[in-house]
Order: structure tokens, then C-alpha cells, then sequence
């Protein structure tokens, strides 16, 4: 998303370069309060001791954490109908024991799950934590290295649970599920049962629209940030931030995300001032 607000605002001011390097969030805020860069992508929220150190910030548009499997799941079918709860995704990621698929749908299959987590400090795991009332730390499983890693692993591991953000999980031009890949769908009012409204995963723009209206909720749905250290005074970092959230706004949902709503952006645009 960062690149296409780049690209775009780039082509409307040709004396202003903007160079993006990837890395997650742990990485990205090491680097702005470090003063190695102007702004930071931040996919969780920020705590107090990054404020303390001066991080300041502003929200420019939303995403979420998926948990994710393979398509070749044997129990695929039963995952789809009755979903997990958010007391299965803790019992699963959270207890350190060996569980089986079987154990979670009322059924006598004894293959183990194959628990796979990000082993980068990053807002995707943060974030995942956070639904299940912890943190990255306390998430258990195998460590992987960033969102395509972890997305790999469980398409190649049938047996495999992972969580990833969306648009690691749907391609941004077909609007599909990437082959191989499948969503666990979250069972939010515990009747194991994943109702009509419970049923949005076909396509990325049913799962944006649920974030949307909040059918999805946070988390692990979340707002995704831009950090600087210290309010911006440089005129044009200003202007692109106010782009971001004016203009820049229109490239949102081709890019896979979600646009805030108008209030959330009217609030943001004040802190630039």
C-alpha cells in the first residue's frame, strides 16, 4: 500500500524521491526512533514506552490477521462448517500442548496439529496475540520468518495452522484465496456453527467489508499507522501524510485494505496540523 501512495505521489510532485525498504514493525520503529528514516509502516498499536520515546503517529488505513490452513486439510470440510472458537485458537497457541484436529471438531481423526508463528517481532503475531489476551511472546509454535514464510508453511503442511494478514492470504487481482491456501473461519458467537453472518471469507472484498463494518472486529482486526519520530515539520513528509489521507485514500481497497471511515480520517488529518 506504501509503494502505491509512493508511486502515486511521486507522479504529482517529481522532485520528491521516496525510497521503502521492507521489514516488520519491530524493525520499522527500531529504525524511525533511531532517526534512520523519516517514517515507519506500523501494523500494531503503539505503546507508551514508543510514545516516551518520541514516536508519533497517525493512522491511514485498516487490515487483519488471518488464521490460516491448508486446502488439503482432511478435516477440511468440517473446519468450514463449524469454524474454531477463540477459546480453541488459545487452547491451540497458547497451552503448549499437542492437540488434534480431530480434538476441536468432535471427530476420531488423531492427526496432530502442526503449529507454525512468526519468529520476526511484527505486528501480524502482536496483533494475533492480542485476540487471544496475550502477546507475540506468549504465541507457541514453530518460528517463521515473515508473512510469506508463514504463509508457505501452512500451504505446504496439511496438518498446518498459521495467521497471516490479508493480503497474504487473497491475491489483490483475482480477489481469490491464493491456491493452496485456506481460512479457518472464526466461530465469534460459540455455537459451532459458522452462521450467514459469521460467512465472509469468499473473496477479499467480503472479508473487507466485514472489517469495514466491523463484522470482523478488532482485533484482530486493526488500524495500520505511519510513524515518525516527533510531529512531522518537514513540509513535504506534511503533504504526503495529508495526500495519504485525502487522495491516497482512493488506492486503498485496488491495494487490498480498508479505507477508514470518514470520521477516523477527519481525526487523523487534525493531528497534522
Amino acid at each position: 500500500m506504501t509503494v502505491k501512495w509512493a508511486e502515486e505521489f511521486q507522479k504529482q510532485n517529481p522532485a520528491v524521491r521516496i525510497d521503502i525498504s521492507a521489514g516488520g514493525a519491530g524493525k520499522g520503529m527500531t529504525d524511525v526512533l533511531s532517526g534512520m528514516v523519516n517514517l515507519a509502516m506500523f501494523s500494531r498499536e503503539v505503546n507508551q514506552s514508543e510514545i516516551d520515546q518520541g514516536a508519533w503517529f497517525i493512522a491511514v488505513t485498516k487490515d487483519a490477521v488471518l488464521p490460516t490452513i491448508s486446502n488439503q486439510n482432511p478435516v477440511l470440510d468440517e473446519i468450514l462448517k463449524k469454524g474454531f472458537t477463540q477459546e480453541i485458537f488459545k487452547e491451540i497457541y497458547l497451552s503448549g500442548n499437542t492437540h488434534t484436529w480431530g480434538k476441536f471438531l468432535e471427530l476420531p481423526d488423531q492427526n496432530k496439529i502442526n503449529v507454525y508463528t512468526r519468529s520476526d517481532a511484527c505486528g501480524a503475531a502482536e496483533i494475533w496475540g492480542k485476540y487471544l489476551g496475550k502477546n507475540q511472546e506468549s504465541l507457541l509454535g514453530v518460528g517463521v520468518f515473515g508473512d510469506p514464510g508463514i504463509a508457505d508453511a501452512v500451504k505446504n503442511d496439511k496438518y498446518g495452522i498459521g495467521f497471516n494478514n490479508v493480503i497474504y492470504a487473497y491475491d489483490i487481482k483475482s480477489r481469490k484465496k491464493y491456491e493452496g491456501m485456506e481460512i479457518i473461519p472464526i466461530d465469534f458467537n460459540g455455537n459451532r456453527l459458522i452462521d450467514a453472518e459469521e460467512n465472509f471469507y469468499g473473496s477479499l472484498d467480503t472479508i473487507m467489508l466485514a472489517i469495514q463494518t466491523g463484522r470482523y472486529p478488532s482485533p484482530p482486526a486493526r488500524d495500520l499507522y505511519l510513524v515518525s519520530k516527533g510531529k512531522p515539520t518537514d513540509l513535504v513528509i506534511i503533504a504526503f501524510l495529508d495526500w495519504i489521507l485525502s487522495n491516497g485514500q482512493q488506492y486503498v481497497h485496488e491495494g487490498g485494505y480498508v479505507q477508514l471511515p470518514d470520521e477516523k480520517i477527519k481525526n487523523e488529518k487534525l493531528k497534522l496540523k
